[in-house]
């Protein structure tokens, strides 16, 4: 029987999966497949199924946030999801790091959605061998990386970047921010901790993988071809990471 939002079932998903905010990142991803299928493309939900190096792997899509991030995971797991790899961008709290990868060992849950399924004090944490896999290879691949503690939250014209109704509402997006940084917090981003939370749950192997391409209320960020290329190094390490986990490479 086919899932309800992502009209996916276990004939069609790998154990192994890759997922992406972005749906056309998974075109990308598909790219670097071996006989990629596109299962079904619903809603915000762009999935393939194909192989890489032999290895059966399923990329898909989230969209923005926690609620559908977690529906993704939900039907993932419906489908007999073992090992899931958040792949993703993150806006990152300190200097110098545009470019390079932050891999966390966990996530501060601000935002809402991981509160549905277990209290506010449970953690986010990720598998620590599936994050040491993915430093390896970021650095057998010619990457930079970053391990610590991240953030999600749900408002990002609210509480990560400034939006006209935000300056209306006298919002000081600077206040959040150094807050975040006096907790040594490396990088915030929507989706982490939700997906982190739910993989402990499911008592399956999680853990994300995501590449800076903006500073702290954007006020740098990768753009043109930079940005291309560092979203197209993160789907490799991404492929690889989770080949790499899988073989011990």
């Amino acid at each position: 029987m086919k899932t309800l939002y992502m009209n996916v079932d276990s004939a069609d998903i790998a154990k192994n999966v890759l997922f992406s905010g972005d749906p056309w990142r998974v075109e990308t991803v598909a790219g670097y497949l071996t006989d990629p299928k596109r299962v079904a493309f619903k809603r915000e939900f762009n999935t393939y199924t194909g192989t890489y190096k032999g290895m059966p792997v399923t990329v898909t899509s989230t969209g923005i946030g926690a609620p559908s991030a977690a529906i993704a995971m939900e039907e993932m797991y419906e489908a007999g999801m073992e090992v899931a790899v958040r792949m993703g961008t993150v806006m990152s709290l300190r200097e110098g790091t545009l470019g390079k990868f932050i891999i966390p060992y966990a996530s501060m849950r601000m935002e809402k959605t991981s509160a549905t399924y277990v209290p506010e004090g449970y953690p986010a944490v990720a598998d620590l061998d599936l994050v040491q896999c993915m430093n390896q290879t970021v650095k057998r691949m010619g990457g930079e990386y970053i391990n610590g503690i991240g953030c999600s939250m749900d408002g990002f014209y609210s509480m990560m970047h400034d939006s006209r109704l935000s300056k209306e509402m006298n919002v000081d997006m600077s206040v959040i921010f150094e807050k975040l940084k006096k907790i040594r917090i490396c990088g915030v981003d929507m989706e982490s901790s939700c997906i982190l939370t739910l993989g402990q749950l499911m008592g399956i192997k999680a853990c994300v993988l995501t590449i800076v391409t903006v500073l702290e209320n954007l006020k740098d960020a990768l753009e043109g071809e930079e940005r291309i290329a560092a979203e197209d190094l993160l789907c490799r390490v991404a492929l690889e990471g989770i080949y790499n986990y899988r073989y011990h490479v």
